[in-house]
């Protein structure tokens, strides 16, 4: 079967293509081997994208290349006989988007036009691959990454949800920046805790064992505190000692270089009287004798042969100095001996190979650090055990406050979410949260949060995921991510048929809530209701038909528009692509979408 692109096709007095959510689009998905997949691309809009076609013929399997291509499990099942299934994927990210920071940790790089490149393999024995931006990459990076762009909504597949802990999150971020920063500050309260608690369990554990290290610790200080080196000493006495061992033979070197540029100026030498001939005196005679010159070159050389006497003066002078201060006293070099093998012996004994006096001080640096950390007395346990009890008060003053934020969001998110499903076909049901906060402190505080739903008047009232069907599960969570358009970090939401048991009216206002959402997100809808598909900016169906070369059933997947559109909508209002009733009713269900969004 050939590769077939499903291209979106605008049609003349089309509303224009919505602006593409900050967060970023998959702008492209490839699919090969997949199902009854043979090989497939897709382009998706920055919109609202549904995939519509007949009950079987592969419509989740959209559904199920996004889960795969952002660390799903892999279903060898779903790979097609004697084929190796793939998805392949473009994300276009703004430059601020934190997946850029995680991909280029993974080594990945951007495609040519700046998109980034996400592709899943497997194979029929179970086998998988992941890459990232041209690099292989475990698929637990891809499914990290999947943490800041994808949130999948099926029957199904409701873990977000289903979790506890999703459900406090998600009253944190209802509740607001102001309340999700004071979370953030109880985790850092927490972990200070956490910290101090277990140093302190640490050393009344461990105290025998810590003592002897601090007592190593403490005798190697005492041995470098005895010597107090100072940084670089040690290349300083290699210098002196060998200046002194040899004081003798660099005396004669200095005193010869010295006769030779200023002659015996003191009579140390034993120098005869007269003109001495030395570089100064030969240097100021002819000096001398170009100044006496009228002629201009000759002066010039003159003041040249001046600078070089004052020079020549300079250097004698130093070499003067330098013989000087020469010590031959056999008592001083023997000091300097014994304090560089002193050094010597810290460098052997604390030192890295190669580290020198350098490492023996970085090694004392460290010990005083450790040392503060193993003290095992009474007074330092009890001052210890006083700092991990004002963390502990700390901690608890932050739980009780972020535990009030919470309770107070409670109600208008309940109330929130109880809106938009009254518009859903849930008219009656009810939400709300339970807040125990009796329990032992975490992270995120010492509230247990679960979400309640009643269905009906009358109905106990359960955790969302034990008093739901499906199909209520499914609109309860889109009802929630409508409260939270525009606030949650993730750019791009998936919806299997989240209006599975719905009809009439609802299922229109279904399709509104969904194009809403897509305002500020890129939403992909499974659905077989003509009044959500009716809402889309970017239809594609799903054709099923017998692929007889292959001698295998074979799935397509085209985008429509236009004349298309409105028969496949008239396809699934009535049954029949081509009655005139059922075309009548799309055009009229697309004009009153057009009207609604």
């Amino acid at each position: 079967m050939a590769t077939r692109t499903a291209r979106r096709e605008q049609p003349a007095g089309a509303v224009v293509t919505p602006a593409r959510p900050s967060g970023g689009t998959l702008s492209e998905l490839h699919l090969h081997g997949l199902g009854s997949i043979d090989d497939v691309t897709l382009e998706l809009g920055p919109g609202l994208t549904v995939v519509t076609g007949e009950t079987g013929a592969g419509k989740t399997m959209v559904v199920t290349g996004l889960t795969l291509l952002f660390g799903g499990r892999a279903d060898q099942g779903r790979v097609r006989a004697g084929a190796r299934a793939g998805v392949e994927g473009r994300l276009v990210l703004p430059p601020e988007s934190p997946v850029w920071a995680r991909a280029a940790d993974a080594g990945a790089e951007p495609d040519e036009d700046g998109s980034l490149i996400l592709a899943r393999t497997f194979s029929a024995e179970g086998r998988s691959r992941a890459h990232l931006g041209g690099r292989s990459v475990p698929v637990g990076v891809v499914a990290e990454l999947a943490e800041d762009l994808l949130a999948v909504h099926g029957q199904t597949d409701q873990l977000r949800l289903t979790r506890p802990a999703e459900q406090r999150r998600a009253l944190d971020r209802y509740a607001g920046p102001a309340h999700l920063g004071l979370v953030e500050e109880h985790r850092s309260a927490y972990a200070a805790w956490r910290e101090l608690a277990a140093d302190l369990d640490r050393r009344r554990g461990q105290a025998r064992e810590l003592a002897q290290t601090a007592d190593v610790l403490r005798h190697g200080l005492e041995e470098i505190a005895a010597v107090a080196p100072e940084p670089g000493e040690d290349e300083e006495l290699d210098t002196l000692a060998k200046r002194l061992g040899d004081a003798d033979a660099l005396r004669s070197v200095a005193d010869t270089a010295r006769l030779a540029l200023v002659g015996d100026v003191t009579g140390d030498l034993g120098g005869e009287g007269g003109l001495p001939q030395d570089a100064t005196s030969a240097l100021a005679t002819a000096e001398r004798a170009l100044a006496g010159s009228d002629d201009p070159t000759l002066v010039l050389l003159a003041q040249d042969l001046a600078d070089a006497v004052a020079v020549v003066s300079d250097v004698g002078v130093q070499l003067a100095g330098y013989v000087a201060d020469l010590d031959a006293d056999p008592a001083r070099l023997a000091e300097v001996l014994d304090r560089r093998a002193a050094i010597t012996a810290l460098v052997r004994k604390y030192a890295d190979v190669g580290d020198g006096l350098a490492g023996v001080l970085a090694w004392a640096a460290d010990a005083e650090s450790r040392l503060a950390q193993l003290d095992v007395s009474d007074e330092a346990l009890e001052a210890l055990e006083a700092a991990r009890d004002a963390a502990r008060a700390e901690l608890a003053a932050l739980s009780v406050r972020v535990t009030e934020g919470r309770r107070a969001a409670a109600e208008g998110f309940a109330a929130a979410v109880g809106e938009e499903l009254a518009g859903l076909a849930m008219k009656n049901a009810q939400v709300a949260f339970r807040i125990d906060s009796d329990g032992e402190p975490g992270p995120d505080g010492v509230d247990e949060v679960v979400l309640l739903l009643t269905p009906h008047p009358g109905a106990p009232a359960r955790p969302v995921h034990k008093g739901a069907s499906g199909g209520e599960l499914s609109r309860v969570m889109l009802a929630i991510e409508v409260v939270f358009a525009g606030a949650d970090p993730v750019p791009v939401m998936v919806f299997d048929e989240v209006d599975a048991g719905v009809g009439g009216q609802a299922a229109g206002e279904i399709g509104r809530r969904l194009a809403r959402l897509a305002r500020e997100h890129q939403v992909v809808v499974v659905t077989h209701l003509a009044q959500v598909a009716a809402f889309a900016d970017t239809h594609l169906v799903v054709d099923k038909s017998p692929d007889s070369a292959a001698g295998v059933t074979a799935t397509d997947i085209r985008a429509v528009a236009g004349e298309d559109r409105v028969r496949e909508l008239a396809r699934m209002l009535s049954g029949l692509a081509d009655s005139d009733t059922g075309q009548a009713h799309a055009r009229e269900l697309l004009a009153v979408a057009a009207e609604r969004q």
